[in-house]
């Protein structure tokens, strides 16, 4: 499995090798694919938009969105429930996420 050898790289190789395992799962998760992720939920759907958001953009100072976005107050609500979370750690929570996820 080739995102858990490169987490076992990680833990010997340090920070490098978790962005590159961050980069692999993103792909995987934005794949839609057969061999991507089995069918997730929405609120993990979430869950990853939050710690993917956090990642590349630090915590959400935005504006919440208007009581008839849904879709915008969802996801600025899954942003904000990690905010305060490090970089690296939400690049963690992530990885981790797309592995148990995984079909």
């Amino acid at each position: 499995d080739p995102l858990e050898a490169r987490r076992i790289q990680r833990v010997r190789g340090g920070k490098m090798g978790l962005e590159e395992d961050f980069e692999e799962a993103s792909k995987l998760a934005a794949s839609g694919s057969n061999d991507g992720l089995k069918k997730i939920s929405q609120d993990q759907q979430l869950k990853l938009y939050g710690w993917f958001k956090q990642v590349k953009a630090g915590d959400n100072d935005t504006p919440q969105p208007g009581m008839l976005d849904f879709s915008g107050k969802a996801k600025w609500g899954a942003w904000t429930a990690v905010k305060g979370m490090g970089k690296e750690d939400a690049m963690k929570a992530y990885v981790d996420a797309v592995n148990e996820w995984k079909s």
